[in-house]
């Protein structure tokens, strides 16, 4: 049995060009957040499921490196994560082929080599990144501010 459990659902009317859907989150976060074939491969308006992905895991991982750095002593003030889901063709279909995040914090009492250190252990420890090892090519930047 699960410890934590989240729930989220998706509803799809038409065939994969022409159709069209909606994302909703259990909390009511997302409601019913439109998608498309335009939203996803083009530029349309609305979300994605690589977007989502992408917001999930910047957050995720922003979570994971804040509590590294406050388990050591470290005064996390203000730290953000741009997350860039990329695909690439395969095949009949697409594949995530990798996550590039780019991070950038203030933090008190820390040095840039010591910062670094910290994303390197959010990277193996952040439960979405776990997900995607060996999988995605997860890559990071980080800047001490």
């Amino acid at each position: 049995m699960a410890d934590i459990a989240r729930k989220a659902n998706a509803q799809w009317m038409g065939d994969l060009k022409n159709g069209k859907g909606n994302i909703s989150t259990e909390s009511g976060t997302v409601d019913k957040a439109q998608y498309s074939f335009s939203t996803r491969f083009e530029n349309g308006t609305g979300t994605n499921p690589e977007e989502l992905l992408a917001a999930a895991h910047a957050g995720c991982f922003t979570m994971q490196l804040c509590a590294l750095l406050a388990g050591d002593g470290h005064d996390p003030q203000d730290v953000r994560t741009a997350a860039t889901c990329e695909m690439v063709k395969e095949g009949n279909g697409f594949k995530v082929s990798a996550m590039k995040l780019s991070v950038r914090g203030k933090v008190g009492s820390i040095d840039q080599a010591e910062f670094e250190k910290h994303v390197q252990q959010a990277a193996e420890t952040c439960p979405l990144s776990k997900v995607m090892q060996g999988n995605v090519k997860i890559t990071h930047e980080a800047v001490l501010e």
